[in-house]
């Protein structure tokens, strides 16, 4: 089960690892983006979450309560994540993304009761040491960037208590009785902020964006977190933390090969440290 758990979370990471090749193609409004693509998961899923519902009706009943602050905090990320990243260079959001895993443990200590063990405390450093040095010799740390990186840092932090609080809500029978309601209420979430704040124009929705929506909401969406809240039912909240960072290398791999972005000489030998972080913290699976 638990070869089972990081295979499904491997699959899950590179899967979720492209959503940045969806979102730089794209030209949508950011709250209509990510309002189409959990509009997407949220068709797709449908079936699923009625079959299990109708298994569990009693839990879900009594507990489907516990979705909505998930949904919430997804729904905000995904538009704040967007928005920063088109806000601030590349390189400032992903070393401000990537520092997930240096605040879950303060948020597993306090809201699911775990506490960081010394392998996952070395791999975290392994690891994030890689995407430092990957990323810093690149930072631009500028005024003009203040707000995007204050946007993208808040990002992360609301990334970090929805992993947080997927692993405090592991014991829900089936991840699609979790996932649904989640997509769902962040879909509305971002759905209610377009009303607000988009230009909803017929003609931005182009043939091509709307493939790009609908391979938005499957790939990173229902497959990647999909199988990073599978994960999180059988593998500890910073296992699932560090080895978030092994998109680093997935995203690098897929920007080349879909826009032409050419890795810096320091991609292979950080993306190395990083690999060798993330298979450190799978040492000490529990």
């Amino acid at each position: 089960m638990q070869s089972r758990a990081v295979l499904v979370l491997l699959l899950g990471l590179l899967s979720a690892s492209s959503s940045i090749v969806f979102i730089k193609l794209s030209r949508l409004d950011p709250v209509l983006l990510a309002t189409g693509r959990l509009a997407v998961a949220s068709v797709l899923l449908a079936p699923w979450f009625v079959r299990d519902a109708r298994a569990h009706w009693h839990f879900f009943r009594r507990e489907g309560g516990r979705t909505f602050v998930p949904a919430v905090l997804l729904g905000l990320h995904f538009i704040s994540w967007i928005i920063g990243g088109r806000m601030t260079p590349a390189v400032n959001s992903s070393l401000l993304v990537n520092m997930v895993p240096l605040v879950t443990p303060l948020f597993l200590a306090a809201i699911a009761h775990e506490r960081l063990q010394r392998a996952e405390l070395w791999a975290t450093v392994v690891a994030f040491a890689g995407v430092v040095w990957l990323t810093g010799s690149d930072l631009e740390l500028s005024r003009d960037y203040f707000l995007g990186d204050a946007v993208c840092f808040g990002s992360m932090i609301l990334f970090a208590l929805y992993l947080v609080l997927g692993r405090r809500n592991r014991d829900f029978p089936s991840v699609w009785l979790y996932m649904w309601p989640v997509y769902a209420g962040a879909g509305l979430v971002c759905a209610a902020i377009a009303l607000v704040t988009s230009d909803f124009s017929a003609s931005a929705w182009t043939v091509r964006e709307l493939l790009l929506v609908l391979g938005l909401g499957v790939i990173p969406t229902v497959i990647g977190h999909g199988s990073l809240n599978y994960a999180l039912k059988l593998l500890r909240g910073q296992v699932v933390g560090v080895a978030n960072l092994g998109q680093v290398i997935s995203a690098g791999v897929l920007a080349f090969f879909f826009l032409g972005e050419v890795p810096h000489a320091t991609f292979y030998p950080a993306s190395l440290l990083i690999a060798f972080g993330v298979a450190l913290v799978f040492r000490r699976r529990a």
